[in-house]
């Protein structure tokens, strides 16, 4: 079951309050799953304070997990990210980010899960173990 907050980031394109929400300031090691489908997303070793007051990343963990649509419900347009098993919305992605990628994945803590490196195992997500030895 989703809370009020994450069915409409998730389904209604939402957006979370700045520096109010659960993963901006998270500096604990793990993985980022689509809060939906539970597929895996982001890594706490790409994740960065952009300063936004949202859980910022360099990239994808698995860039074939997401999807990149043009919005146009601003007056510029910007790039949607969603899930792609979950049709999740996740956030956009903003050409302005750190190296080496340059990108700023800036997401809404509403449309994710945290996997600590400690539960991975655990939880099914056992693949990933490796990355933080």
């Amino acid at each position: 079951m989703l809370t009020e907050l994450q069915y409409d980031v998730t389904q209604r394109e939402g957006t979370e309050p700045p520096f109010q929400n659960e993963y901006w300031n998270t500096k604990e090691e793990g993985i980022y799953v689509d809060v939906v489908s539970g597929e895996p997303l982001f890594s706490s070793k790409d994740k960065y304070d952009s300063g936004t007051g949202w859980p910022s990343f360099t990239k994808p963990l698995e860039p074939e997990n997401i999807v990149e649509e043009t919005d146009f419900k601003l007056v510029l347009p910007r790039t949607e990210v969603r899930s792609k098993h979950g049709d999740s919305h996740l956030g956009h992605v903003f050409p302005d980010g750190p190296k080496p990628t340059g990108l700023r994945y800036c997401m809404n803590s509403a449309s994710l899960r945290f996997i600590p490196k400690d539960q991975l195992e655990e939880k099914g997500y056992e693949e990933y173990v490796d990355l933080f030895q």
